[in-house]
């Protein structure tokens, strides 16, 4: 700077800073409190100003003394983003799908996780931390060269330092009340917002200032641009094309890789459809903050002004009012200090976790929590003062240019290893490592260790590159150590062995990532073991919380035993530790503490995972990988929706498919057994698969199996799926329901059996009639001998026993041939209180169960329509079962009572009940609860078939609903007669 505008005291100067800062921490204030909603701070519009933070304050004063040395080569400083940004669908997009994906909060993080090793991410941070210093100098520098202009303060750096202290405050404020990095900070992306509107909106006013103020408006502009303007645009040097296209690729990789834009891009967990606005909606932010630029300029050499200050900062002088000046200022102050609160929470993250964290892993620490917050804290702090003490020591020593260009070309040596990281799966660690240690050497000795010590530049020119000898030096620089660091990456990698874990993070990170994990069972057995060894490493209270936090993200249960649940869980918590401690130590603690079994069998790949992350990505897949998806989500479709139940098991018999007519048939939605092992599935699955499964058999026919409280028959099939070098092996077994199949070849065989039980009750039948037809005429001639009462009253029951035995024959002769009773005499009403007296009578002649108490209840006068003698059959027969039911002194009761169009009739006993099996099949002939030699089975069977030919109805209640045992048998009878296909069944809810 060549002059000083002293136009403010330091006071007033400070006064208006820290009221800026007063008003960024009210804002902060209000979107904590809640007075500014989430319509406002999550809108998209907020973000793409947040990723303003781009604009440093290079962008305020950088600009300008780029621009008046190398015309409009500034540009190169917006346009290179921009084009990072216009290729967001294959370059960021994969980017943010990875850090979300693994919890990745840094570009640390992001190469610890891909090259698979701590050393990796602690060699990026302090590559990183290197690089950053002079951008942060080149902040605080802005500043003070600003208090100096404007105050002419001989040591402008205690008052920087007082607004450096003033950005820390904020940053451990508003940016580190969270231990876990990968968080989305609306407070913070907010303010920043805010201060990208601040950036645009002064220097917008500062190009009107210069247009219409200095200038009166575009013609009087083109006319000085023709006329004396003609003078300094040759004094411009234009930059030249190869200088043009490395400044382009120094800022595209800036845009991708300074720790502030890759916290803002990546860290904050923004949509991807955010993301894919702001490779516009950014580049037209940037394109407006760059239009002023050559107007500024133009406005001060116009005036003169441009002798009078650096060309850094030419906003200050365009106009003769005070006012300016602060705007400029306040302009700066807004780009620095959303730089530097930005990088320090970055930068701070970095050296927590791939620093602090591998030196000290943070194992058993009573409160993790505020043991990581206060250390995040710290750091903060600690960059700003660091990148005010590089500012004190070396800055005021060189211009913004300098400064600028020796942290883009640093920074820059990052870039071969990351399209490495995203586009080539066969780079290895020590490919990357021995690139960047190659171009960094190249950077530090050609750029950084002369800006330290002012020694000249320690720059190597290849063989056959002799024409670079007179280019500057940075470009000498960025040339030499990029290719170097490419070339050297390139070949240490094919040159060089690439591990197992390497290679399966190099498939995650690949732009078409679909990983393929292996199906390994864990030492623990549920979620909540997990619990207990994570205790040992995170404290009992961090693991607790950890773990539930994993549980509650996956929608699992801490019951949950299937391998594959185990899994997800154990990825999920290390994704969520990445964001606390870093990819590097959250995978030293799992793997330490959450261990793999190894004494399992090889591990396959897990094909559920898989086709879960196809899914979630088939929408991104084109082209034949497109046309591959769309044909497995048909097959996997065709065998979901198979009407015939179907699992599929792997090898080590881990459930890997289970269909929706299997889930139909089971009652057991396949999400909640996919992933289990097969004798973890629920009863009786788990021993019926066994059985095919273990006793290798291809086939189980008719298997009985109680599902929803029923029998049902099934059917299973297997097929073995041998394994070899390119297919998965496993074992598919198909369940079929052939329950009424089964029925029905019991009906077939229950109808074979009547049919051989008539033709013997047919036979048996004749042989019986024939004696019964000798004791009927040896009855009736009794008559005849003999005149004794005795005598004959005998006779009268004997020729009436043997009509009841005649008619017994016809009507099982009848039941055998048709199944029903043959039509027999006049139906006529029948009182069924006579009907019952009789059959108690007949009853007690047998002489047993005299004591057990009948009751006669029926009304004398309540007839039903039917054949008295069959009806008495029917109450004979049901009075004898109930009297072989009850104990000694037990009550039998017939009950009767007008229903409608219909006679109720019931006849209840005391007795022990019947069992449900047999209930269902106390109609069928030869069905008997008696023991052998005192039951045929046949009474139920002609009590039915004589209730049928009454087109009646008959029940059973087993016990009786108003008693606490015995059984109760229910008759339907019609009060009149009718046609057996229009009588209505009788009402059996009542």
């Amino acid at each position: 700077m060549n002059a000083e505008l002293a136009s403010f005291s330091p006071a007033s100067l400070l006064f208006l800073g820290i009221g800026y800062l007063l008003v960024l921490f009210l804002l902060a204030l209000a979107v904590e409190r809640g007075w500014v909603g989430q319509t406002v701070t999550r809108h998209p519009a907020v973000y793409t100003l947040a990723l303003g933070v781009y604009a440093s304050a290079w962008a305020i004063y950088g600009s300008l003394e780029l621009a008046a040395s190398n015309g409009y080569g500034y540009l190169a400083y917006y346009l290179g983003v921009a084009g990072a940004f216009l290729l967001a669908p294959v370059l960021l997009v994969p980017i943010q799908r990875m850090t979300r994906t693994y919890q990745l909060a840094s570009l640390a993080d992001l190469f610890a996780f891909r090259f698979r090793s701590r050393w990796v991410g602690t060699l990026i941070t302090v590559v990183s931390l290197l690089a950053v210093l002079p951008l942060l100098a080149l902040q605080v520098q802005t500043l003070g060269d600003g208090i100096h202009l404007l105050t002419g303060a001989a040591s402008p750096g205690l008052l920087a330092l007082v607004f450096c202290a003033l950005s820390a405050l904020f940053a451990v404020l508003f940016g580190a009340r969270h231990s876990r990095l990968h968080a989305r900070h609306d407070t913070l992306l907010t303010v920043i917002a805010f201060e990208s509107v601040i950036k645009l909106g002064a220097m917008l006013t500062l190009g009107a200032i210069a247009l219409f103020g200095v200038f009166d408006g575009p013609a009087d502009l083109q006319a000085w641009l023709d006329g004396p303007g003609q003078l300094h645009q040759a004094a411009s040097a234009q930059p030249d094309a190869a200088h043009w296209r490395t400044l382009l690729l120094l800022f595209f990789a800036a845009a991708l890789l300074m720790p502030h834009m890759f916290h803002i891009t990546f860290a904050e967990t923004l949509s991807r459809r955010t993301l894919l606005q702001a490779s516009w909606t950014l580049p037209l932010f940037l394109l407006l903050m760059a239009i002023p630029v050559p107007l500024i300029l133009w406005a001060a050499q116009a005036q003169g002004h441009d002798q009078a200050v650096g060309a850094a900062y030419l906003a200050f002088v365009i106009a003769d009012t005070p006012w300016v000046g602060a705007l400029a200022f306040l302009a700066g102050l807004a780009a620095a200090s959303g730089t530097m609160i930005i990088i320090a929470l970055a930068l701070s993250g970095m050296i927590l976790n791939h620093m602090l964290l591998v030196a000290h892993p943070p194992e058993a620490q009573p409160d993790l929590y505020r043991w990581l917050r206060w250390l995040r804290r710290a750091l903060i702090v600690a960059v700003i003062l660091g990148g005010w003490l590089f500012y004190r020591l070396i800055g005021v020593h060189h211009d913004l240019t300098t400064l600028g260009l020796a942290a883009f070309v640093g920074m820059a040596q990052c870039l071969p290893g990351l399209l490495a990281l995203l586009y080539w799966p066969g780079a290895n660690r020590k490919g990357m490592v021995s690139g960047l240690v190659v171009g960094t050497v190249t950077w530090l000795a050609g750029l950084w260790i002369p800006l330290l010590t002012g020694l000249p530049a320690l720059v190597i020119v290849p063989l056959g590159l002799e024409a670079l000898a007179g280019e500057p030096v940075w470009y000498v620089v960025a040339l030499v150590s990029l290719a170097a660091n490419g070339l050297t990456l390139i070949l240490v990698s094919l040159a060089t062995h690439t591990s197992a874990g390497e290679r399966a993070a190099a498939e995650a990170c690949s732009v078409d990532a679909v990983i393929r994990p292996k199906r390994r069972p864990l030492l623990a057995t549920t979620g909540a073991d997990f619990k207990h060894h994570l205790a040992r490493a995170l404290g009992t209270d961090v693991a607790e919380r950890e773990v539930e936090r994993a549980l509650s993200d996956l929608g699992l249960s801490p019951l949950d035993g299937r391998p594959y649940a185990l899994r997800r869980l154990r990825d999920r918590i290390q994704a969520n530790l990445s964001g606390l401690m870093g990819p590097s130590v959250a995978q030293d603690i799992v793997d330490r503490y959450l261990p793999y079994r190894h004494d399992s069998e090889e591990a396959t790949d897990d094909i559920h995972f898989v086709e879960n992350r196809l899914e979630a990505y088939r929408s991104r897949l084109t082209g034949l990988a497109r046309e591959l998806d769309g044909l497995r989500r048909y097959h996997r479709r065709i065998l979901t929706r198979l009407p015939v139940g179907l699992c599929l098991f792997g090898v080590d018999d881990e459930l890997l498919m289970w269909n929706d007519a299997l889930a139909e048939l089971s009652g057991i939605d396949g999400s909640s057994v996919v992933g289990a092992r097969r004798d973890g599935l629920p009863v009786p699955w788990s021993e019926l698969l066994g059985r095919l499964l273990v006793e290798q058999c291809d086939h189980l026919y008719k298997q009985p199996v109680e599902l929803g409280g029923t029998t049902r028959y099934l059917t299973l099939h297997r097929a073995e799926l041998p394994a070899d070098d390119d297919l998965r092996g496993g074992t598919v077994i198909l369940v079929e329901e052939h329950s009424e199949l089964k029925w029905l070849e019991d009906e077939l065989v229950h109808a074979a059996r009547l049919a051989s039980i008539g033709q013997v009750a047919a036979g048996v039948a004749h042989e019986i009639g024939n004696p019964i037809t000798g004791i009927s005429s040896l009855a009736q001639n009794l008559r005849y001998d003999t005149e004794d009462p005795g005598v004959l009253e005998t006779a009268g029951q004997i020729q009436q026993l043997t009509d009841r035995v005649s008619r017994i024959v016809s009507s099982l002769v009848g039941f055998a041939h048709g199944g029903r009773h043959v039509g027999g005499g006049h139906f006529a009403p029948v009182a069924i209180a006579s009907v019952t007296d009789e059959a108690l009578h007949l009853i007690r002649l047998a002489r047993s169960g005299e004591d057990v108490h009948y009751h006669n209840r029926c009304p004398p006068d309540l007839e039903a329509v039917g054949d008295a003698q069959r009806l008495q059959q029917v109450m004979i027969n049901l009075l004898s079962n109930a009297r072989d039911a009850s104990e000694p002194g037990g009550q039998v009761i017939v009950d009767a009572r007008r229903d409608g169009d219909w006679v109720l009739v019931s006849v209840t006993d005391e007795g022990h009940g019947l069992d449900d099996r047999v209930r269902e099949h106390l109609f069928e002939p030869f069905t008997t609860t008696k023991p052998p030699g005192e039951g045929t089975g046949l009474g139920l069977p002609l009590v039915y078939s004589i209730i049928a030919e009454h087109h009646g109805r008959i029940e059973i209640d087993s016990p009786p609903p108003d008693r606490a045992r015995g059984t109760r048998i229910s008759l339907w009878l019609p009060t009149e007669r009718g046609d057996g296909d229009t009588t209505d069944e009788p009402d059996t809810d009542r």
